[in-house]
């Protein structure tokens, strides 16, 4: 997999822990699933020419499945300052998110079933305001998420003092 080129983030941001590509890769297979099955019905039906409907299913979910949980863990990134929490994040739409620590209202660690079978987390900073209120930066360890959760819940107890 060394040869696939990699949508790196800036120098200066911490990257993902490596599992998240086994959970991209995880829910890139229950997606894709339900096109394979339909597309074996409709090759076993044989309405449409053989190989016509399986063969691009096939590739496409391969694609989806090897190529785009890579792209999307090397376009992934954040970094923690003393104030404030970036998040950038996208492949073709890119966003660079910045939450100042003074603008969290709660923070959550939440971890799904995939998640906690590869040690994972996704931190959730939850701000005032209705565009972006809630931050998501998955892909930490559990660890790390619960530090992270901490260090930004005392560097804002700190401040409201």
């Amino acid at each position: 997999m060394d040869d696939v080129p990699k949508v790196r983030v800036g120098g200066d941001l911490t990257p993902l822990h490596p599992n998240h590509v086994k959970v991209l890769r995880l829910q890139a297979i229950i997606f894709t699933v339900p096109f394979v099955v339909a597309a074996l019905v409709l090759e076993i039906a044989g309405i449409l020419p053989t190989g016509s409907v399986i063969v691009p299913i096939l590739a496409f979910a391969l694609w989806l499945v090897i190529r785009m949980p890579l792209r999307r863990h090397y376009a992934r990134g954040f970094r923690v300052s003393s104030d404030r929490l970036r998040v950038v994040r996208g492949i073709l739409f890119r966003s660079d998110t910045v939450v100042p620590f003074s603008r969290v209202q709660h923070i959550d660690v939440t971890r799904g079933p995939i998640e906690r079978y590869y040690g994972l987390a996704t931190l959730v900073l939850h701000t005032a305001g209705t565009h972006n209120a809630s931050v998501l930066l998955p892909g930490l360890g559990e660890e790390e998420a619960m530090a992270m959760r901490e260090a930004i819940r005392e560097t804002i107890a700190r401040a409201a003092q």
